[in-house]
């Protein structure tokens, strides 16, 4: 096997953040499901828009923010991810070569602004308790086509990374299922996240049926989406139906810490301190970051996990999903 070109290629939505704090009754006003996320179409995101306070725009997506997170640690990453030819495509396009990952999708032409969707953003409200409420404008990402796809980055990868979120549009999915052929022909890691208990039920049949099929080989939810995906309510229970599927699972429990499970063995670490939980936003996707890093320099289980948590604990003390703090020396620092 050759040379890996990239630690991770991820394919996911490319959407641009539109972050502001809010308050519970503004939340409840609104009939939105504090914590979660709901898809939404133009015309929602319009009017939520309208209700929000001061708000500041910062690129996101699932995917994309932990690649930001381990490109910030050190490691080589591309991105397949589609935007529309605007504004906001313009920004996400610079924002995420800006931190040092590859980034070739062409834009979506919007000659006919009647007929072409915008690039994709999430409206996200942050509660004084830290919760992010959000919803999510898919627009150009759900257009994603398999001809987007470069198979010689894919199967030059060590992990492909795949985002749950953009299982729902067909064009996505076609392209992900296209894209876990070529990784494991090329000998490679598929790596997937369930990202939202409202994905796995609609799509789990298809999650679990890639999971009976041996096609993921590292798999992260976190404990609600363990729930959903097992329809197992006990969470030792929800483990065990997994632990002899997926090589190597990682189930995130917030304020509990995380666990792995691989090769018969079952691992834990505790959450990190932090002064002030400011904004959740990302921190699923930052744990997924700390823990691929030391995944794919073939580190301990627990140091994964521990490399997970000092993400994942960086990301809640600020607004956005993109790190902020020198993610390297806090590692140093705290793995020593």
């Amino acid at each position: 096997m050759s040379q890996p070109r990239y630690d991770v290629i991820a394919i996911g939505n490319a959407i641009v953040d539109v972050v502001a704090s809010a308050s519970d009754e503004l939340v409840e006003e609104l009939g939105i499901p504090k914590g979660g996320m709901t898809l939404i179409d133009a015309d929602g995101a319009s009017e939520l828009y309208q209700a929000m306070g001061p708000a500041r725009e910062i690129s996101g997506g699932s995917a994309a923010n932990t690649l930001a997170g381990l490109s910030a640690l050190g490691a080589q990453c591309a991105f397949v991810g589609q935007v529309a030819d605007d504004q906001l495509g313009q920004v996400f396009a610079h924002d995420i070569r800006a931190v040092g990952i590859d980034f070739d999708t062409a834009p979506r032409p919007t000659s006919d602004k009647e007929s072409e969707p915008p690039t994709a953003r999430c409206l996200i409200f942050v509660t004084p308790d830290g919760q992010r409420t959000m919803n999510t404008f898919l627009g150009a990402s759900q257009f994603l086509p398999s001809e987007a796809l470069d198979e010689e980055a894919i199967g030059g990868a060590s992990i492909l990374y795949l985002e749950g979120y953009l299982w729902d549009p067909e064009e996505p999915r076609a392209a992900m299922r296209a894209a876990i052929k070529t990784a494991r022909a090329a000998g490679r890691k598929v790596a997937f996240t369930l990202s939202d208990a409202f994905v796995i039920d609609r799509y789990g049949e298809d999650f679990r049926k890639l999971i009976e099929d041996g096609l993921i080989d590292i798999l992260f939810a976190n404990e609600v989406e363990l729930a959903a995906i097992t329809g197992e309510t006990d969470f030792a229970a929800g483990l065990g139906a997994l632990a002899n599927l997926v090589p190597v699972l990682v189930v995130t429990r917030g304020a509990q810490g995380a666990v792995c499970l691989t090769n018969g063995e079952q691992f834990s670490v505790a959450a990190q301190r932090v002064a002030q939980v400011v904004d959740t936003t990302g921190a699923g996707d930052l744990f997924a970051a700390g823990f691929l890093y030391g995944h794919v320099r073939e580190e301990a289980p627990a140091t994964c996990l521990k490399r997970g948590a000092i993400a994942a604990a960086e990301i809640i003390s600020h607004y956005g999903a993109r790190p902020e703090a020198d993610l390297q020396a806090l590692m140093a620092e705290k793995l020593s």
